[in-house]
């Protein structure tokens, strides 16, 4: 009879290990994804705004090239946040 309640006890333990783990599992592919995602996002900024400033006419203005500057240190920031450095200077 404690042999049949520790095997029952066992088989609950392995059935919620398995929905644990499984649950975890899932949790941290989306968080992949969503890091992917953001990175991607992030790139995609530095490209358009290198695309916008291709001649240097926002950076060599007084006004606009602060907030351009200012623009181009946040997505420098955000590159740091993902762990590589992709800024090739």
């Amino acid at each position: 009879m404690i042999l049949e309640i520790i095997l029952g006890l066992m088989v609950l333990l392995f059935v919620t290990s398995c929905y644990v783990i499984w649950n975890l599992m899932t949790k941290q592919e989306m968080l992949e994804d969503w890091i992917t995602n953001f990175m991607e996002t992030i790139e995609k900024i530095d490209f358009d705004l290198n695309q916008i400033d291709y001649l240097g006419s926002f950076e060599a203005d007084d006004e606009t090239g602060v907030i351009f500057d200012q623009i181009k240190n946040t997505v420098s920031q955000l590159e740091n946040l993902k762990g590589e450095n992709v800024d090739a200077s």
